[in-house]
């Protein structure tokens, strides 16, 4: 399967987040959010070991994945208690993509295409046309922590990359960074309040946010970014909002504004740069396609 529509299917799944909670029972978000990292870094464990591969041991990366997971995950539930989960979602996804671009061309001398400056600029407009029928209230704690949200996750897609482009499995390296993670987000999910989990309804929804938009959607991710830069990855991720949008529409019986379709489409044409074919140049091994 191209790296491209492995992490572009890694999007899809990411973005069925937000209305697998809407739909699933009562739970704080970080409850959800923590519940979500503990059991998706337990399952991508088992898969590993059921697939014999070789856990990492490189430990400051896997300390800085760990921490960098764990960062953005409460950061982006504290951003959108804040400022609300328009401006929250536009703010850290739309930081994603530059930070992960730059931190990856600092850490790991990835290049930085005029397609990706173009795919990026694009989608981030769309995202900014898709956040604008949120209504919410602009704080700028909340700024603040989106921002923090969306350099964290950048932090995590160039430390991958970087195991990955040693020759880590991808499976092995997801599990011992979400595994790490979990363990730090265990005390997260006791304190918020595991309560939900006690119910049919809300066991089902942490299965499937850990199974679907964590576990597969992260084993996909991973096997995409090793033949890409972690700039444009991170760019591809931006199908994560649209895909909610769409959700919202057919799931929820949302009715988006004329602005929100402008920027679906936006995102769409970002997308598109992205995968249109140019002009390849011969590069050594591990290099960024």
């Amino acid at each position: 399967m191209p790296a491209r529509l492995q992490v572009l299917l890694a999007a899809v799944c990411f973005g069925t987040t937000g209305t697998a909670q809407a739909i699933g029972p009562g739970g704080s978000p970080v409850a959800v959010g923590a519940a979500r990292i503990v059991f998706g870094g337990l399952l991508l464990v088992i898969v590993a070991r059921g697939l014999r591969v070789r856990l990492p041991r490189r430990g400051a990366p896997l300390i800085g994945m760990a921490m960098a997971v764990a960062v953005y995950q409460l950061s982006f539930f504290a951003a959108v208690r804040l400022t609300g989960v328009a401006v929250g979602t536009v703010v850290a996804i739309g930081t994603g993509p530059a930070a992960a671009g730059v931190l990856g061309r600092v850490v790991n001398g990835e290049r930085l295409s005029a397609r990706w400056a173009q795919a990026t600029a694009l989608a981030a407009v769309g995202v900014l046309l898709l956040a604008g029928d949120g209504g919410a209230s602009v704080d700028p704690t909340g700024v603040a922590l989106a921002v923090t949200s969306g350099v964290g996750y950048a932090t995590y897609t160039v430390l991958t990359k970087r195991m990955l482009d040693a020759g880590e499995a991808p499976e092995g390296v997801m599990a011992a960074g979400f595994g790490g993670a979990g363990l730090l987000l265990a005390p997260a999910l006791l304190i918020a309040g595991p309560g939900f989990l006690a119910t049919p309804g809300g066991l089902a929804l942490a299965i499937y946010l850990a199974a679907v938009p964590t576990a597969l959607a992260y084993v996909l991710f991973s096997r995409g970014l090793r033949h890409l830069s972690s700039g444009e990855t991170a760019t591809i991720v931006l199908a994560e909002p649209l895909t909610a949008a769409a959700l919202g529409v057919v799931a929820l019986g949302e009715h988006p504004s004329p602005a929100a379709g402008i920027g679906a489409l936006l995102v769409l044409a970002g997308l598109l740069v992205l995968a249109a074919p140019g002009r390849r140049r011969l590069a050594p091994a591990g290099a960024p396609a």
